[in-house]
């Protein structure tokens, strides 16, 4: 990894180093406790029973047999557990939101769906019950795909919404001419695309642990991106103030977005930890990580464009149907955000863009890293890539040429602050030796004509933030302890990616102390500041600028205290690694132990600072640049080389910051090349419901990365100009392996995964023309 850093006037301590995470030592000897680690006394297993079929109607369901085989303690029904419509996540247009789910329901939406839950002593137990559970169904017509969905007279999955299966009203972006532009242009591209459905994947499967107490409050273990919103969302279904839901959420096994919702299993935990008056556990299998989870949102897009010779884009029209399965979920959120991502990335003044978003009868799609983003600029890029090839132009040239810079707006409305995306591309145009690699023989092992070499380049662009669909607010306390030590509090959950670390360094940096005397508590919702959840990739930014804020409150209270002491001005005084010195006066110095501690009748003492941030939007940006062999025998990609760059402002741990583009890139090979979770659309059946047959690429599948992080457009809005890293990633790389395959066999995809299938059908295609 190289960082490239432009001058900056301030020198940094800490922030900018790669300073040792304090949780690494727990997770490698497996001390780190999950939720699937804690077992208090008399503790139950609990169990959902789940749909065989994909629509129905349940007519009758007897737990009779389940609730009196022996070691099972209770069994829910749609009967015992309250009707009240609850949503899974924030609507990110308004303060509304989603609300098309019921904890259990007399109707089947998708197959897979739970209809009722047991709790028992031991798990085997509990899964042996759940088969003495008898349901009769009366079965419904049933759509699969959203063009199924749509038609007229299509069965309804809902009755809320829009109507016709649609989970919001159409999201429309009209600026400029659209019809005067296509008029002015050259030629015109039009093509069609679409992706599958790739799971997250995450290491620790959805779980929680409920226990109450004798006071009738809920304390709610769980692996969670957003504590406070669980804790929010239980209190209203389960009729509780919140002040009656602690919501503790520790280590954290990955969540890449999915684990944003509000699951059936939370809620059916809860519920049984109250009926059985003891504390109860859900796990899931990785089967349900599959089909109770939530999965990228499959989508078909149809995209338009018009060119000038000299390149320039007069015209983009654009239509995006993004499949939501059977709930809503982030269909709004993702559909709002990847239409309006049309917007930007290259520049076009006459835009015409239309998101719908379809409720079919298949498992749940939604939050995933990139939210919406990685569909709509796919598509984008490659046509992008597919117009250079027209014109006889270099595709990294061109994407230069029609790269959103300083000024432009952005899809949140903002005006774009620094040149990031040129920078990313013209460094790569040169760190990659771009040039070069695109002008070489195709096939560069002579004994193996079959492999063919190709190189691609794909760009993306992604918010700091979900402002301004959501008002998001940043919350920190700073406390500065008796002994001089620091504890920073903060509802932030830590994904696993390092966060917490971050903000430490952020908060040190801004006191002038030590890192190692910066602690950091999270996790308790009775104990911590309100937190709006780990997504967006806003986490450094947000909460990392409420942190510094609240920082720089209780160093400046720190230096009042010791003003008092000295009797000095604090205007004298500084704060340098843990020291009080005096101006003019080096030999004058006092240790923060010294100050919050008691001396000259001033008692020892506790400082709070107290931070908070709304943010508006900032902007991070990328360019892959991507080398490919593709095996025209047996369809076999391998991708052999990746130079990420990225502009992310500025790098506040960049050993983290490099984990996430690579673990990103690494995802996002995967969705391009073979992951793809399959329904049959003729049942609504899982196929591949699990690692055996869902192919992620593994270690000897991973290319060389040779991950460049540029500060060559740092946004004042963030703590010292940061901004995001973590979504960017698994965006671009995609177009760029598409782009590279094309470069290397001469044969354009529109849609991802891209099997060895795929490529050996088009090859025999190519040949037959």
């Amino acid at each position: 990894m190289n960082i490239s850093t432009p001058n900056l006037q301030k020198e940094f301590r800490i922030v900018g180093k790669s300073v040792k995470r304090e949780d690494v030592i727990e997770k490698v000897t497996g001390e780190g406790t999950y939720v699937a680690d804690l077992k208090p006394v008399g503790m139950l297993y609990g169990k959902i029973k789940r749909a065989d079929v994909a629509h129905a109607r349940i007519k009758r369901i007897d737990v009779s047999r389940a609730l009196a085989y022996p070691g099972v303690k209770a069994v829910l029904t749609h009967e015992d557990v309250p009707r009240v419509l609850h949503f899974g996540s924030p609507h990110p247009r308004s303060a509304s939101c989603t609300r098309d789910q019921y904890i259990l329901d007399n109707k089947v939406r998708f197959q897979g769906e739970g209809v009722a839950a047991i709790a028992a002593v031991s798990e085997e137990i509990a899964d042996e019950a759940l088969d003495l559970i008898e349901v009769e169904y009366e079965e419904l017509p049933a759509v699969f795909t959203p063009e199924e969905a749509v038609l007229p007279g299509a069965p309804l999955i809902h009755d809320v919404g829009p109507g016709g299966n649609l989970v919001l009203d159409p999201v429309k972006v009209e600026r400029g001419d659209v019809e005067k532009g296509f008029a002015e242009a050259n030629f015109i591209l039009e093509g069609e695309f679409s992706g599958g459905r790739p799971v997250p994947a995450y290491m620790e499967p959805n779980v929680c642990l409920a226990d109450w107490d004798g006071s009738s409050k809920l304390t709610f273990w769980t692996s969670t991106q957003s504590s406070f919103m669980v804790r929010g969302i239980l209190a209203e279904v389960l009729g509780l103030p919140v002040n009656k839901v602690r919501v503790l959420v520790d280590h954290m096994g990955g969540g890449f977005g999915a684990k944003q919702d509000c699951f059936q299993h939370e809620f059916l935990c809860a519920l049984l930890a109250k009926a059985t008056r003891r504390p109860v556990r859900m796990e899931f299998t990785r089967h349900e990580t599959f089909i109770a989870g939530r999965s990228r949102h499959p989508f078909r897009l149809w995209l338009k464009q018009g060119f000038r010779n000299d390149g320039t884009i007069t015209a983009r029209d654009m239509k995006i149907v993004y499949d939501s399965g059977a709930y809503g979920s982030h269909g709004p959120g993702v559909t709002t955000v990847g239409t309006n991502s049309a917007t930007s990335l290259y520049r076009c003044k006459n835009v015409r863009l239309e998101g719908r978003c379809v409720y079919t009868n298949t498992p749940i799609a939604g939050a995933f890293r990139g939210y919406g983003v990685v569909q709509t600029y796919y598509a984008l890029d490659i046509q992008m890539d597919e117009a250079a090839v027209r014109l006889g132009v270099d595709p990294a040239e061109l994407k230069l040429k029609n790269a959103v810079r300083e000024g432009d707006i952005a899809p949140s409305g903002h005006p774009i602050v620094g040149h990031g995306l040129e920078a990313c591309i013209l460094h790569g145009i040169t760190g990659f030796d771009w040039k070069g690699r695109k002008n070489r023989n195709r096939t560069s092992v002579p004994d193996r004509p079959q492999l063919k070499k190709g190189v691609g380049i794909g760009c993306e662009m992604h918010g700091s933030s979900a402002y301004p669909g959501i008002r998001e607010q940043g919350n920190a306390i700073v406390k500065v302890n008796e002994d001089g030590s620091v504890t920073l509090m903060t509802g932030a959950a830590g994904l696993g990616t390092g966060a917490h670390t971050a903000l430490a360094q952020i908060v040190a940096e801004e006191m002038g102390v030590r890192f190692e005397s910066v602690s950091v508590v999270h996790g308790d919702t009775d104990a911590v500041p309100w937190d709006i959840g780990a997504f967006a990739s806003h986490t450094t930014y947000l909460v990392g600028s409420a942190a510094r804020i609240a920082a720089g409150k209780a160093r400046e209270g720190v230096l009042e205290r010791a003003s008092s002491k000295f009797d000095l001005p604090v205007e004298d005084l500084t704060l340098v690694d843990g020291m009080i010195c005096v101006a003019g006066k080096p030999d004058a110095a006092m240790t923060m132990a010294e100050a919050m501690g008691p001396s000259r009748g001033i008692p020892a003492a506790n400082i709070l600072g107290n931070g908070t941030y709304e943010p508006t939007k900032s902007y991070s940006f990328a360019a892959h640049f991507v080398e490919v062999t593709v095996d025209t025998e047996t369809g076999l990609v391998q991708v052999d080389r990746v130079m990420p760059v990225h502009d992310v402002g500025k790098v506040i741990h960049p050993i983290a910051a490099q984990g996430q583009i690579e673990g990103g890139i690494q995802q996002g090979i995967g969705h391009t090349l073979s992951e793809d979770y399959v329904i049959d659309t003729s049942t609504g059946r899982s196929l591949n419901a699990g690692l055996v047959d869902y192919k992620m690429p593994l270690s000897m599948d991973m290319p060389e990365i040779e991950t460049v992080i540029l500060e060559a457009a740092p946004d004042p809005s963030g703590p010292w100009g940061a901004k995001g890293v973590g979504e960017d990633p698994i965006i671009a790389i995609g177009p760029a392996i598409a782009n590279a395959i094309h470069d290397a066999i001469g044969v354009r995809f529109h849609h991802y995964p891209i099997t060895p299938e795929d490529i050996l059908t088009a090859l025999k295609q190519k040949e037959g023309q």
